[in-house]
Order: C-alpha cells, then sequence, then structure tokens
C-alpha cells in the first residue's frame, strides 16, 4: 500500500512520553494489531517537523493554505 492510497482499516493513535524517556507513538487498529514505536527527543521533532510539513503540503493541495505560524 502507497502513502497516496484510500484504506478501510480503522486505527487509533496515542503519542506520549514513556518512563524511560522516549516519545512513544502508539497505533492500535483492527484485528488486534498493537504497535508501540518508540523515539528519542531529537527523532520525535523530526517526525513532528515532518507532519507539520506534510499538513501544509496537503493544505495547499486542497486549496485551503493557511499562513506559517511563527514559533
Amino acid at each position: 500500500m502507497g502513502i497516496d492510497k484510500q484504506s478501510d482499516i480503522a486505527a487509533n493513535i496515542q503519542i506520549g512520553p514513556t518512563e524511560m524517556g522516549m516519545v512513544r507513538i502508539y497505533i492500535e487498529a483492527d484485528g488486534g494489531i498493537e504497535l508501540p514505536l518508540d523515539f528519542d527527543a531529537d527523532e520525535a521533532e523530526e517526525i513532528a517537523e515532518e507532519l507539520m510539513a506534510a499538513a501544509e503540503a496537503a493544505r495547499a493541495i486542497a486549496g485551503g493554505a493557511k499562513p506559517k505560524k511563527k514559533r
């Protein structure tokens, strides 16, 4: 399955810190699939930046581009 292909699979996602100082992305999907993904803080920030860039690109494709917020 590619990134741009529609799917009927439902899933829940949780994101938070672990006791070991990692950031966990936990995905639970239909069929009993559980996928805990742990990242150090730097990796988590890189993922967050990629998510923000993808959201901005998706808005542009949809025609609803919003200006970037300054941090």
